[in-house]
Formats: C-alpha cells, sequence, structure tokens
C-alpha cells in the first residue's frame, strides 16, 4: 500500500495548520518550556515528513517500502532476490532526504558561527569600553540607557549598563542579572541557531515563521521564570520597565526588548500552574510527534 498521500498530507498539516492549532492553546505562557519543546516536536516531525514525502515521491508506488528500508532500516520488509535492484529513483529516495538534513545542518552551522562572530566582537569591544565588577559578575559600560544583556558561549559575558546600575535597586538589579545568567545556564543561543537555521531552510512554511518567532519569547519567559524563584515579580517587572526601550546587540540576549510588554502581562497577571494530568499528556505528545512520521511512512504489519 502506497502510504505517499498520507505521508504529504501529514507534513502539509504540522507544517500549515498545527502552528495556529498551538498558538490558540492557553497554556503556552504558562509553561515555557514544555511549549518550546512542543514547537520543537512539530518542527523535527515536519522536517522528518519532508524528507520521508520527498523519498516516497520519488519512487514508484510498488517500491515504496523497499526505499525507506533502505534510508532508514525500520520496516524490517523482506529484500530478498526478488527486490527491485538501486536505480535512479532508489538513489533520489536517498539523496533527496540526505540533502534536505544537510541543508538543516550547514544552515545551524552557518548561524551559529555567524551569531558567534557577532558576539566575538562585541565583547572585544566590551572588554575595552567597560569595566568588570566582580560585585556582579558583569561588565559595566559607560551608557546613559539602563540595559542588560548577555553574550553566551565559551566566554560567556553579562553587561549592564552603569545607568541600569544607578537607577535600579539591588534586588532589581540582582533579578535582571539572574535572567541574563539563565540564558547564559541554558545554552539558549544554541536554540535560537536551530530555529534559525529551520526558518532559513523552510521560511515559506508558517511552522518554521512561528517557530522562530515564539521561541525567542519562550526562551525569555524560560528565563524569567529562573529569577523568579528567587526574586519578586515587582521586582524583575519594574527592571524590565526600565529597560524596555535598550537595543539589544547581534547574537546578544537581553531582559528588555521588544516582547517585554507581553511577559510583562504574563508576570503580573494572574498565575496558575498547569495541572498535571495536562502537561504530562502534552509532554508524551511532544514526545511522540518526532516518530509519527515514521509510522505514517511505515505502518506495523498485523498478523
Amino acid at each position: 500500500m502506497n502510504s505517499t498521500p498520507a505521508l504529504v498530507g501529514y507534513t502539509a498539516v504540522v507544517g500549515f495548520a498545527a502552528p495556529y492549532l498551538l498558538l490558540r492553546a492557553r497554556w503556552l505562557h504558562r509553561v515555557p518550556a514544555l511549549a518550546a519543546a512542543a514547537w520543537h516536536a512539530l518542527a523535527v516531525s515536519f522536517s522528518i515528513g519532508v524528507a520521508l514525502s520527498a523519498a516516497s515521491l520519488a519512487l514508484p508506488a510498488e517500491h515504496l517500502h523497499t526505499g525507506l528500508v533502505d534510508l532508514l532500516h525500520t520496516c524490517g520488509l523482506d529484500m530478498g532476490a526478488g527486490g527491485p535492484a538501486p536505480d535512479t529513483a532508489n538513489r533520489l529516495a536517498v539523496g533527496v532526504p540526505a540533502a534536505i538534513g544537510i541543508a538543516l545542518v550547514a544552515s545551524f552551522a552557518f548561524h551559529g558561527a555567524r551569531a558567534r562572530r557577532a558576539r566575538a566582537q562585541h565583547r572585544e569591544a566590551v572588554d575595552l569600553v567597560g569595566r568588570h565588577s566582580p560585585r556582579l559578575r558583569a561588565t559595566v559600560l559607560p551608557y546613559d540607557t539602563p540595559a542588560a544583556y548577555c553574550l553566551p558561549g565559551r566566554h560567556p559575558r553579562i553587561v549592564i549598563t552603569d545607568a541600569a546600575v544607578r537607577r535600579l535597586t539591588p534586588e532589581q538589579l540582582v533579578s535582571v542579572l539572574e535572567h541574563e545568567q539563565a540564558h547564559i545556564a541554558g545554552r539558549h543561543h544554541l536554540v535560537l541557531a536551530a530555529v534559525e537555521a529551520f526558518h532559513s531552510v523552510f521560511w515559506w512554511v508558517p511552522l518554521a515563521r512561528h517557530t522562530r518567532a515564539q521561541t525567542a519569547l519562550l526562551l525569555e519567559m524560560i528565563a524569567d521564570d529562573r529569577a523568579l524563584r528567587s526574586h519578586s515579580y515587582e521586582a524583575l517587572a519594574t527592571a524590565m520597565y526600565e529597560m524596555a526601550a535598550a537595543r539589544t546587540p547581534k547574537g546578544a540576549l537581553a531582559a528588555g526588548g521588544s516582547n517585554a510588554l507581553i511577559r510583562l502581562k504574563r508576570m503580573l497577571g494572574p498565575r496558575r500552574a498547569l495541572h498535571p494530568v495536562l502537561r504530562g499528556a502534552v509532554a508524551a505528545v511532544a514526545a511522540a510527534v518526532p516518530l509519527l512520521p515514521l509510522l505514517v511512512a511505515c505502518p506495523p504489519h498485523l498478523g
């Protein structure tokens, strides 16, 4: 049985319909880490679906499963003397998915390297102009606008302007620094490079656009929650308000920025924990979604 229509249909649903359904979910901002995992699960599932769809379209209908066995070794079909010999279609069935995978890996490497270069250049400038504060464990930059951001990577820096040091209270200041430390500890720059790579390859798909935008917002919320473990909502919220207009250098992650208003509303609004059953169900679905294209392409044989 040719599963190509089902596989192409599934991939289209994930790429074009699923993001709008997920955006309507009310729990996204309540559990940002789980929400980010859900977006990434959809991205992985879509990528696998596209690769398998390309493989299945390159093969004659009667050779579909044979090609998938050669590609993934998951179907376990009999490949005896009666099986088809390798031909152009079989090579395309392997080559096209491989090209998609290579494109994603190359794009990730490109975006990661570009961001790393931008951070290195900015780090050199910050080290020349700023002064290291052992008390804050950050570099203080002479600037008349309150701002704070981090330069993650092998040689991370937390940068804060002297205007922020003057205007923020001690608790506000420490909460902002904790927010930036969360970005560094969580290696959020790698997550952003991954979603940038996915967007670069599949820029025409709504899932890619929304995954990039939502991941950037959710990572900020994850860092907010880390800071809120030991500091009050009011301290972080007022600090974010002070720094909302600050600009963020390329490759950096900042406590303020364009999504500050959404985060402020979340922070100061009613806080309700997600029900454990719903949390577990979402986590299970997120873990299973990347495997669904394989099940569609290679349905289990009963009997």
